[in-house]
Parts: structure tokens; sequence; C-alpha cells
């Protein structure tokens, strides 16, 4: 997880130096995650694979009552089934937005009694609010499908008044290690090479990079380390598969090879 405050507005001096422009190149189909999310809010067993998520979001949620102040407006980017929104409270929070690619897990959000909130079907990608409109950013667990991170920080921190907050939840680069470890192994084994079957993820040192060069001070970067044991890995990828968070890379592999199994 992460905090970070936007730091102050201060006078822009140019400096002269050559910029160059490095092109991002776009790892995550998104419209594949937005159907993987639709598919998973309309399964009648949607609640069974909210564990994870339930739990992060509820941490997360904490991390506001930490900061000894009354939030305006609010934004939940990648608010999912409400994971953050429904453990929000008025008296913390006088208006949130939701913002997700999923409709239909929008329509699935409660909130808290008191609490002031309204939804908004939006890639995350295109996090388009205005300049110092916000006080408070929060998104639990989305964070880790953005193709180009750098700009939806610089977008954040634009939305951002001086001062506001952003906290975040993130799964860092040791996620599902097992599991990759072990596919990786076997299809070397079986198949001399391997195949991208996992998604990458970001390291925890580049969070803290990317939120500086966004113009972000005060970060507070911590981890929390999560085990769930399973019987075997169809177990995990049902799971995964019901959390929304199956592979979305453009480069995936489709399938897994009955040998690599």
């Amino acid at each position: 997880m992460f905090t970070a405050i936007r730091a102050q507005s201060l006078p822009a001096i140019a400096p002269l130096v050559r910029r160059y422009c490095v092109p991002v190149v776009n790892i995550f189909d998104r419209k594949v995650k937005r159907l993987q999310r639709e598919r998973a809010a309309k399964s009648d067993d949607v609640a069974l694979y909210d564990y994870i998520k339930e739990e992060v979001g509820y941490r997360l949620s904490d991390r506001i009552f930490d900061v000894k102040r009354v939030f305006k407006n609010a934004v939940d980017l990648g608010a999912g089934r409400g994971y953050v929104t429904n453990h929000v409270l008025g008296e913390t929070v006088e208006q949130l937005t939701a913002v997700d690619l999923s409709p239909t897990m929008l329509a699935q959000i409660k909130g808290t009694p008191g609490l002031d909130f309204r939804v908004r079907e939006m890639d995350e990608e295109k996090f388009d609010f205005g300049a110092d409109s916000l006080d408070l950013v929060v998104s639990s667990l989305s964070l880790h499908w953005i193709n180009d991170l750098p700009a939806c920080f610089r977008a954040v921190n634009r939305a951002l008044r001086p001062d506001g907050v952003f906290i975040g939840a993130m799964f860092g680069g040791e996620t599902l290690y097992e599991l990759r470890s072990s596919l990786q192994l076997a299809e070397v084994e079986r198949r001399g090479g391997i195949s991208p079957h996992l998604s990458p993820f970001t390291q925890i040192r580049d969070v803290g990079m990317l939120l500086n060069r966004a113009n972000f001070n005060m970060l507070t970067i911590d981890t929390d380390e999560i085990v769930v044991g399973f019987p075997s890995m169809f177990e995990l990828m049902w799971d995964l598969k019901g959390m929304a968070e199956s592979n979305a890379a453009f480069n995936r592999a489709l399938h897994i090879s009955r040998e690599t199994m």
C-alpha cells in the first residue's frame, strides 16, 4: 500500500535540457479486462471470490481514517464492487465518486448509510477529473492493470488540490510467485521455453520512483503479505477468474498445455 500527498504548487522554471519522448507500449488489453470484470460481476457466486479484494479494501479504507481531516470530494479509482466505497463513512468523506470499467460492478456498490456517493463508468487509464477538483483519491487493486502508470499518477496529481491525498494498493512484484515459478520450470522442462501465462507486476521500488516523478511527496509505502492456500493450481486459477484477475496481456498464452500441467 502507499500514501502520497500532492506537493504545494511552486513557480515553474523550465530547465534548458532536451527532452525525449519514449512511446508507451501497451501491455494490457483493456477491452479484455472490461469483459473479464463484466463476466465476474454477472456470476451468481461473485461474492465468493471477493475475499482478497474485500480484505485489502477494508485495510485501505482504514488508512483514510488515519488522515485527521474531512475530505470534500473523493474518487474511488477502479472501485469494482465497492471494496473501499462500502467502508467509507460520510463523516470522513462528504462526496465520493466510484469509477470503474465495469458498469455491472458499479451497479452492485452499496455504500454506507449517510455517504453521498455516485458511480461513473470510466476507464481508469482515462482519468479526466478537472484540475484541483479533488481532496482524496483511493485505488484498491486496480492500478496493476494500467498500461501507462506514470501518466495515471500525473493525472491523479493534477486532479488533486494542493495537500490532496492519494492512497492506493497494488499487487506487488512477488504476487503469485509460486504459480509463476512452477509454470516456468514445467515449460522449460517439457517444451524448452516459457510462455507468458501471468501478467507482469510492478516492483515496489518503482512505485515510489513513479510517485515522486509525478510530484507527490510525503510518501509512505509498505507491503502486506496475504497467504492463501490452494489444493492445486486449478483452484487458484478458478479463483483468479472469479476475481476478474485473469491474465489480460496482449501476448498472453491462451492455454496451458497438458504436458505442462
